[in-house]
């Protein structure tokens, strides 16, 4: 069982990046998707979901109207578009699929917003 974040660097203020995270070794289209973030001294934070089958999403309201999360069960992947990012949402980008019985997470994409 793997899930494999990609897409974090370092962007100015304003800016924009697209984080993908690339599940295997279970049927992912069973799982809810969800991005977390944690940023250092900071308990991790839920940033959006999204149901298994992408019906549903939810977000923080720290994010609402910058991020959207989206999923293609084809490619067993969930995405997390960022838009007008803020130094504040500097910090580690953690992928999570979790259904009644399982819990799954990978170990991070580093995001860093500075000028």
């Amino acid at each position: 069982v793997q899930l494999v974040e990609s897409g974090g660097g370092l962007v100015q203020p304003g800016g924009s990046l697209r984080l993908s995270c690339a599940a295997s070794g279970f049927t992912f289209s069973r799982y809810a998707g969800s991005w977390y973030r944690q940023a250092p001294g900071k308990e991790r934070e839920l940033v959006a979901a999204i149901t298994s089958a992408g019906g549903s999403t939810n977000y923080a309201d720290s994010v609402k109207g910058r991020f959207t999360i989206s999923r293609d069960n084809a490619k067993n992947t969930v995405y997390l578009q960022m838009n007008s990012l803020k130094p504040e949402d500097t910090a580690v980008y953690i992928c999570n699929a979790a259904n009644p019985l399982y819990d799954y997470w990978g170990q991070g994409t580093q995001v860093t917003v500075s000028s």
